[in-house]
Formats: structure tokens, C-alpha cells, sequence
């Protein structure tokens, strides 16, 4: 890669940090958003955050939904991604107000989707998600949340009600200096392609998923 020469032959300094680039007026099925774009400067990722109504500094309801090409675009029922961000995008409307983040380069939590798809193969012939992971040498949640909470920072969000059901993502937030007021459940109704995918995710990865319970029972 070429590198920026500035005036006098020397070199431009590079950007650092979170930057707020555009922000757009984006109608969608579920209600008019404002889109507001971020460029990553560290990372190198373009992201987005969807505001509804005015949001205000304090127990801001917030997703951060990581990116999923495979859920989000194509609605696979490998996982309940896809489903989430329905929900999630209907939850803020529902409240008046609220911020859903979507993290690029999150995608396999944080291994690219070619990387994914070849674990999704391993789990076809039997791993689970966090041995597929592991069988192809990569880490098997490598999701930095620091951009979202610079973003939150940006929007002048104090504190929020998280959607999710990840603890690792309070835990991420909270380490960056945004307080969070409550973990709202984020759960989607397991189907028979998702729910071996889903007991590893609650057994392995701490995901808070109790409605798998009648599930597990009956089955």
C-alpha cells in the first residue's frame, strides 16, 4: 500500500480513533432511522449505528449486533442472528427510542466469514461451534467491542439497556466505561437446524438462554 505523502514530501499522519462521517435519514420496514456511519480509523472498519427518536445520555435501550452475512442478508437458521436484528430493530421502535449498532468485522464472532463457513462445514460432520473454531487454529470469540462504546460516546449514551444475551458483551462495555443499567433477553425461538448450535452457546460460551430448557427437557 501506497503511503500518504503530505506537503513537503512528508508523511500525512495517520488517523487514529473512531470518526463520525455521515449521517443520513434511512426508512426501513420497521420505521425512519437516522444512519449514522463511523469510520474505525484503528481497525479500519466502516460501521453504523441506527438511532430512533431521541435517545438522550441515560438506560438507552442498544443493540450491538455483530455482522452475519450468513443470518442477516440470506436468513439462515444456523444461528438466530438474523431473527435478533428483526427483533431488536422492533424493540427500539416499540420504545420510542433507542441505538442498534451494527459491528462490522464481527462476522464468525470476529474470524470472517470464509473462516466461518469452513466451521460451519466442520459442524456438519459433528463439532460444535467452539470446536470448529479450535479444529481450524483460530480464536473462538475474537469481537472487540471497544468501537461500539466510542460510538456511545459519540452519541452521548451515559448508560444502556443491552439487548443480549451475551454477558461477555455487558462485561465488554462496562471495561470501556459505559454503565449498563440492565441486560434485556434478546430470545428467539429455537428451530431444529439452530438448536445444537444454541446448548453450545449457553454450555460453552455463557450465553443467558433459559427458554432452552423446555427444549432440553423434551428432548
Amino acid at each position: 500500500m501506497t503511503e500518504k505523502i503530505g506537503v513537503l514530501g512528508k508523511k500525512a499522519p495517520q488517523r487514529t480513533g473512531v470518526e463520525r462521517v455521515v449521517n443520513a435519514p434511512l426508512p426501513t420496514v420497521y420505521g425512519k432511522f437516522q444512519a449514522i456511519g463511523y469510520m474505525d480509523h484503528d481497525r479500519g472498519d466502516e460501521q453504523v449505528a441506527l438511532v430512533y427518536g431521541e435517545i438522550g445520555t441515560d438506560d438507552v435501550l442498544i443493540r450491538l449486533h455483530s455482522e452475519c452475512l450468513t443470518g442477516d442478508a440470506f436468513g439462515s437458521q444456523h444461528c438466530e442472528c438474523g431473527d435478533q436484528l428483526d427483533a431488536a430493530l422492533r424493540a427500539v421502535v416499540s420504545e420510542g427510542a433507542g441505538v442498534v449498532v451494527y459491528l462490522r468485522g464481527h462476522e464468525g464472532r470476529g474470524i470472517g466469514l470464509l473462516a466461518k463457513l469452513r466451521a460451519m462445514a466442520l459442524q456438519a460432520e459433528g463439532l460444535d461451534t467452539v470446536e470448529a473454531n479450535l479444529a481450524l487454529g483460530l480464536p473462538v470469540d475474537a469481537r472487540d467491542y471497544g468501537v461500539a462504546a466510542r460510538i456511545m460516546d459519540d452519541l452521548g449514551v451515559k448508560s444502556v439497556r443491552l439487548m443480549s444475551n451475551n454477558p461477555r458483551k455487558r462485561e465488554a462495555l462496562v471495561s470501556h466505561g459505559i454503565r449498563v443499567a440492565e441486560q434485556v433477553p434478546l430470545l428467539i425461538p429455537p428451530c431444529e437446524n439452530n438448536i445444537t448450535y444454541l446448548r453450545t452457546k449457553r454450555e460453552r460460551l455463557d450465553h443467558h438462554l433459559p427458554h432452552l430448557d423446555a427444549v432440553v427437557s423434551s428432548s
